[in-house]
């Protein structure tokens, strides 16, 4: 016991001299601080104090920050050696996930030079990723909702649609909002809110109180999304190239962290509201490291910009062609597990293999979107997607088994990743309205898009088929295609 407190106390110092020193040597100072707690308090400490030590490097040297993950991984690998009892080891095991996510999107940094445009690249990827984690951690609850209220589902398919329509409400308005106060206000502002309303979903006593609760927090989101997606514009332009794909891959990546992580908190055993709570320090933090490079100020030629504008010129083509994807995409997420379970046979269990195929085929697509849209331009890409699309949609309507349509599934979240990226590059260069306005525009036709498609389809495919509804999916997205060239991808 003596000999192992004296190794604790060695490490500890190591870690203490190595974060002194230089930073070239933090992950030495990790791994010396994590095992050193480790030994000395157990292994929960071991990994918060990896963790804390990342935050404090993050203060120091931010390319290096990721180091503290070391310290965190290195304590884990001992819990392990040293038979750490399971329960223990489940229960932190989020902890380290977390933390060697966070660490994993800040050693990004760890080769940049740190320039102004750099930094707002950075703090732009984080309000992505930060509004794809906090939208995320409300499907989970959907379920203890629906228990707590005693809601049959006609009443739930109701509740839900206040989060859509406080959205819609909301994104036509904060283009000028971003025109006038900037990005980061409106950001800032509007995660407050979700921050505020999320717990409020876990806690709502009536189903009154929690439509109203789902209003505010679609309205909030909905102003998020816009406002981030004007700082993505403006940082895109003002780096000279291709990075909208990979700010819409880091929502998407936001979205699988936000859901799986609040699903393992849930499983866990934490109750609703404690998970809600987790996720809000999680989105507080994210928040703080990327307020202080989102945009203060408009472009100077917006600034008195009108309250609302109705769309026009470009931005009507432009928004007619994401609402189509955004149809399809809505259609991915309701009709998938129907389309296999009911046309190809396959069982219920494991019907929800086709929207993963495809979200894990958009999120891949978008994160390395950037280098193909940089290498062959945005129309060829766009064209590109476009027929992949199609040709996902027709191969999934032809298979005659679920593996097939399963392929297919991830032929449409390939072409479609990058699709509409593309479409908010070209929105942020045309000249027929100011850039913020139209980006508002047609973030609100694209998500009337996802809300309409499930309708639609099941419209149509109560009128003929799904097979039906499919195809014609596959017919609008090489309508999509062949408007490549028209579309105005650069100023």
């Amino acid at each position: 016991m003596k000999i192992r407190r004296v190794l604790a106390w060695l490490l500890l110092a190591s870690g203490a001299a190595g974060f002194v020193t230089t930073a070239q040597w933090s992950w030495m100072a990790a791994m010396g601080i994590g095992s050193g707690f480790l030994l000395l308090r157990g292994m929960t400490v071991g990994l918060w104090g990896g963790l804390l030590y990342s935050a404090l490097q993050s203060l120091r040297y931010f390319p290096y920050a990721g180091s503290g993950a070391f310290g965190s991984k290195w304590a884990l690998s001992l819990a392990v050696v040293m038979h750490v009892p399971d329960g223990v080891l489940v229960v932190n095991l989020l902890a380290v996930a977390m933390g060697l996510a966070c660490a994993g999107l800040l050693l990004e940094c760890s080769t940049m030079n740190k320039t102004i445009g750099q930094r707002h690249r950075l703090s732009t990827r984080l309000a992505f990723l930060t509004a794809g984690l906090a939208m995320s951690a409300w499907a989970p609850l959907v379920p203890y909702a629906r228990e707590r209220l005693a809601l049959a589902e006609g009443p739930l398919g109701l509740l839900l649609l206040c989060l859509g329509a406080g959205s819609l409400l909301a994104m036509p308005l904060t283009g000028a909002l971003a025109a006038r106060f900037g990005c980061r206000a409106v950001v800032l502002w509007s995660a407050l809110v979700v921050c505020l309303a999320l717990p409020g979903l876990a806690l709502a006593p009536t189903p009154l109180l929690l439509g109203l609760v789902l209003f505010i927090f679609g309205a909030s989101l909905g102003t998020m999304d816009v406002a981030m997606n004007v700082q993505a514009v403006m940082v895109e332009k003002a780096s000279g190239g291709a990075l909208m794909s990979g700010f819409h891959g880091m929502f998407s990546l936001g979205g699988f962290a936000g859901a799986g992580g609040m699903a393992l908190l849930l499983w866990l055993g934490s109750g609703p509201l404690a998970a809600c709570l987790a996720i809000v320090a999680l989105v507080a933090v994210l928040l703080w490291r990327a307020s202080p490079d989102l945009l203060h100020e408009p472009e100077a030629r917006e600034g008195n910009s009108p309250a609302f504008a109705v769309p026009h010129g470009a931005v009507v083509f432009i928004g007619a062609l994401c609402f189509i994807v955004f149809l399809a995409e809505g259609a991915m997420l309701d009709w998938s597990a129907v389309f296999l379970t009911a046309e190809r046979g396959l069982e219920e269990g494991r019907a929800g293999l086709g929207y993963a195929a495809f979200a894990v085929a958009m999120t891949v697509g978008r994160l390395t979107g950037d280098r193909v849209v940089g290498r062959f331009g945005g129309r060829p890409v766009l064209l590109a997607g476009g027929l992949c699309a199609a040709a996902g949609f027709f191969t999934a309507v032809a298979s005659p088994s679920p593996a097939l349509a399963l392929a297919g599934f991830v032929l449409v979240g390939l072409g479609a990743s990058n699709i509409v990226p593309i479409l908010f590059t070209a929105a942020g260069n045309q000249r027929a309205m100011p850039a913020s306005l139209a980006i508002a525009a047609i973030t609100t036709i694209g998500y009337a898009g996802i809300l309409a498609g499930p309708a639609l389809i099941g419209f149509v495919a109560h009128l003929s088929s799904l097979e039906l509804a499919f195809s014609a999916l596959g017919g609008a997205l090489l309508l999509v295609a062949a408007s490549a060239r028209l579309v105005r991808v650069h100023s």
